[in-house]
């Protein structure tokens, strides 16, 4: 028993020579950055404990304005985050092939698998590949009248608040989101605006819930012990329902593609209603027919690609779509510069005409307002990357493994670049101010060989969105709308939704 005894005290204290010595190369390491105090123990939770999700926002974004552009965070448990704002290094960490997202996204795994946000090496470049044609600009112009249809249901749907007490559209806009994705990347319809109480729009909200818990908990350096959360079996029950939502999109898809094979193309109904779902070629019919080395994807491949771009196809455009819309009630100056650009853009039928891609690349103050939005709201204001080899950063050896936070919230307001940083201000966007930012200032869809595979079809949706409301809409600041704060889970979003009132133009 004395031995049993002594060999368990020498073996911790072991471990705690081996904390000590990875602590103290840690705290060499954080000579070359800004940095905020860290416990022997438990790191920076102090700073977070007992924290709201608006305050820690505010907490990790606001350590640049204390700290510098690069901030070294040592965690709980030697935990070493490097949170990076300097456009030089996030140039370096984006362009280098030696990383993989950081261990925070492993938390989606059960829910998103493997699939391209989350993969890395050959099966993201294979996945990359195969998914890149479903939006090449020629494909994403054959979703046009689809983009349009979903907008004038959304314009539709509003008409019960205008000239009524403040709303929150950031619920509405969720749903568009949800429909567009499904009738134009997957090929079938669901009905979602039909549906305030979407169950998949409700169980992304609660993943996201989940998402953020672990993401600033004590344990998440110990996945194993994932069990003890007490919303464990909870986010089990979420992500079943999910599963269940994408499993039907593929079987419908499927379904439908095998129609069309036994009609054959020109056998169809050209007044069938959804005639469109079945003529063209969508991202997951790319995945339904491609083949890897003579075999087709199996069904757990495709369904990680399609719960991969269902979140990613509406939470992000959701989020910016909405916060465009919060700027120009703020702001209605600008509101009435934009109106009188679709006025004179599509005259008297502004509400009635179908906007085409070539259409909208005439709208210069529609771009410079979205590209604004995107600067201080980019839907995805965190992103992180894993060192899989050791990196040279600010003159210190960084060891593999090592997470980086790179914070596009905050380079997007380094007044070096913006002056007056959280001032809305379009003009920032003109072609003469444009040519004078480098290409890693401004970064709203990340950069490098990872960036945002949908950021075409994004913009497009943004703008048609924007085009719609407008033409038909003035958009009013809600009473509460001094009361919004950033939050943040797996999208940037605020802590109010997105309160306006709306006024029906005549």
């Amino acid at each position: 028993m004395f031995w049993l005894l002594t060999l368990i005290l020498g073996y911790v204290a072991y471990l705690l020579v081996r904390y000590h010595q990875n602590r103290q190369q840690l705290l060499a390491i954080r000579t070359k950055f800004g940095a905020p105090r860290s416990d022997y123990f438990l790191g920076t939770f102090y700073m977070f404990k007992n924290r709201s999700i608006p305050d820690i926002f505010d907490i990790v974004t606001g350590l640049h304005k204390r700290y510098g552009p690069d901030v070294a965070i040592i965690g709980a448990f030697n935990d070493l985050v490097l949170d990076l704002s300097s456009t030089k290094n996030v140039e370096k960490v984006l362009l280098t092939k030696t990383t993989k997202k950081s261990f925070v996204y492993d938390y989606l795994e059960p829910w998103l698998g493997t699939g391209l946000l989350i993969s890395f090496g050959e099966k993201w470049f294979q996945r990359r590949k195969i998914i890149t044609p479903a939006f090449h600009f020629k494909i994403l112009d054959q979703f046009m009248d689809v983009f349009n249809e979903e907008a004038d249901i959304l314009v539709s749907k509003l008409e019960r608040h205008a000239g009524g007490k403040e709303f929150n559209i950031y619920d509405y806009v969720t749903l568009y989101a949800l429909d567009s994705i499904c009738a134009t990347s997957m090929g079938v319809r669901i009905h979602a605006q039909d549906d305030p109480n979407n169950e998949y729009a409700q169980a992304v909200k609660q993943m996201s819930i989940f998402f953020l818990r672990r993401v600033f908990s004590l344990l998440r350096q110990f996945p194993a012990l994932f069990f003890l959360y007490p919303f464990a079996r909870e986010q089990g029950r979420v992500i079943k329902k999910l599963h269940h939502f994408t499993n039907s999109v593929i079987r419908n898809r499927r379904a439908q593609l095998e129609q069309e094979q036994r009609l054959g193309k020109v056998e169809f109904n050209v007044n069938e209603e959804d005639l469109y779902s079945k003529r063209r070629n969508t991202f997951l019919d790319q995945l339904l027919n491609v083949t890897v080395e003579g075999k087709p994807l199996s069904d757990a491949d495709i369904r990680e690609e399609v719960d991969t771009f269902m979140f990613e196809g509406h939470d992000t455009t959701t989020s910016g779509i909405s916060f465009t819309i919060l700027h120009l009630a703020k702001h209605p100056d600008i509101q009435q510069r934009l109106y009188e650009e679709i006025d004179r853009m599509l005259g008297v039928d502004k509400r009635t005409t179908p906007l085409t891609h070539t259409m909208l690349q005439e709208f210069k103050y529609l771009d410079m307002v979205v590209k604004e939005s995107l600067r201080l709201a980019p839907p995805v204001p965190i992103i992180g990357r894993k060192l899989l080899e050791d990196m040279e950063i600010n003159g210190a050896m960084i060891p593999a493994g090592t997470s980086i936070s790179i914070k596009i919230y905050n380079i997007h307001r380094n007044p070096a670049v913006f002056p007056d940083p959280e001032r809305f201000d379009p003009e920032r966007f003109s072609e003469d101010n444009e040519i004078k930012r480098g290409p890693y200032d401004y970064i709203p869809f990340s950069a490098g060989s990872r960036n945002c595979i949908g950021q075409r079809y994004a913009l497009l949706e943004m703008k048609i969105t924007i085009v719609k409301l407008l033409a038909s809409y003035r958009i009013l600041p809600g009473e509460s709308i001094g009361r919004i704060r950033y939050t943040t889970d797996l999208v940037l979003r605020s802590t109010e939704g997105v309160p306006v009132k709306l006024v029906k133009r005549v």
